[in-house]
């Protein structure tokens, strides 16, 4: 997860995220850094646009809300009621 923290840190300050700035990184924070993994990284973010695909990411989990606030608050009680089951769920098979 460190390579992946690395190369959105190079890319918030500007910089070019490739294998000597993730290896510069990396090895800051007392990693010992893994070779293949940084040039695998370097190499699948090549092409990338890291802008689009974190707004691509926060899209998606960014939940869309509309309604009335009874609307949201049935939602909010049936996932209470969904999260109760599932926890008697577990319970049973603990004992």
């Amino acid at each position: 997860m460190e390579y992946v923290y690395a190369a959105l840190l190079l890319h918030k300050l500007g910089k070019e995220v490739n294998e000597d700035g993730l290896k510069k990184v990396i090895s800051a924070t007392g990693v010992t850094v893994n070779d293949a993994k940084v040039k695998l990284l370097a190499n699948a973010l090549k092409n990338v646009n890291i802008d689009e695909e974190l707004e691509k990411a926060i899209a998606i989990t960014t939940p869309v809300v509309s309604g009335s606030n009874a609307e949201v608050k049935e939602v909010k009680e049936e996932k209470k009621e969904e999260a109760s089951a599932a926890a008697e769920g577990l319970s049973s098979l603990f004992g």
